[in-house]
C-alpha cells in the first residue's frame, strides 16, 4: 500500500503538515512532531484506524483516497513442495514410556 495523505491534503488547499496538525487538534486528535513528520512525508510508522477516521472527517475524503492499493508488489505464491515434515498444528506421534513404575525425567 502507498501511503498518500500529503496529496490528498494538497487537493483540499493544505500545504503544511502544521496546518494539518492544527486541523487535527481541533477534532480532538494531538499528534507529536515526529510522527506528523513521518505522516506528511510519507512513511508513517503506525496509523491507527481511530486516527483514518479524523483524516477523513478533516479532508473530508475516505479511506481509498489515503490508502492506495499496490497489489502489484506482492509476492506471487510460491509452488507447493512435497514436503514430508509436520504441518503446524499436526498432532505428533504418541510415544508410550516404559512401565518402571517412574516417569521419564524431563528432556
Amino acid at each position: 500500500m502507498k501511503w498518500n495523505l500529503r496529496l490528498a491534503a494538497a487537493n483540499r488547499g493544505i500545504w503544511k503538515a502544521s496546518e494539518f496538525q492544527r486541523m487535527l487538534a481541533d477534532r480532538g486528535l494531538v499528534i507529536s512532531t515526529g510522527k506528523m513528520s513521518g505522516l506528511w512525508s510519507g512513511s508513517p510508522n503506525v496509523v491507527k484506524l481511530e486516527e483514518l477516521d479524523v483524516f477523513c472527517a478533516v479532508l473530508g475524503c475516505r479511506v481509498d483516497e489515503l490508502l492506495i492499493l499496490e497489489p502489484e508488489t506482492v509476492a506471487a505464491p510460491r509452488p507447493a513442495t512435497e514436503d514430508t515434515s509436520m504441518a503446524v498444528g499436526q498432532a505428533r506421534p504418541v510415544v508410550p514410556r516404559g512401565r518402571g513404575g517412574r516417569s521419564l525425567p524431563p528432556r
